[in-house]
């Protein structure tokens, strides 16, 4: 039992130490490759991806039939034959034509 409570902490600390090292060599590789950017190229980067963002929301939501023009149609559609025995209630319908 003291074997395993004396080698336990090394091995747990020596996995700490050697991802502690990878995350530093991880950084350190972002860094070297973002040094060439200025901000016209953030922005224009940032642009890019806000552009590519809406576009895919609106992908998703003609999918989705959320802006279907169907919708539209079917709703007035509806209107009209409810608005329709209410003007033929009222007599105010004057067939016009042959």
């Amino acid at each position: 039992m003291d074997q395993f409570l004396l080698y336990a902490p090394l091995i747990i600390a020596s996995i700490a130490l050697f991802l502690c090292f990878y995350a530093c060599m991880r950084v350190g590789q972002f860094i070297n490759a973002s040094k060439g950017l200025d901000w016209d190229a953030v922005a224009n980067i940032t642009g890019d991806l806000a552009t590519t963002k809406k576009t895919i929301q609106t992908l998703n939501n003609r999918l989705n039939g959320m802006h279907s023009p169907k919708l539209a149609d079917q709703e007035l559609m509806m209107q009209l034959m409810q608005r329709q025995p209410n003007q033929q209630m009222n007599g105010t319908i004057k067939n016009v034509g042959g």
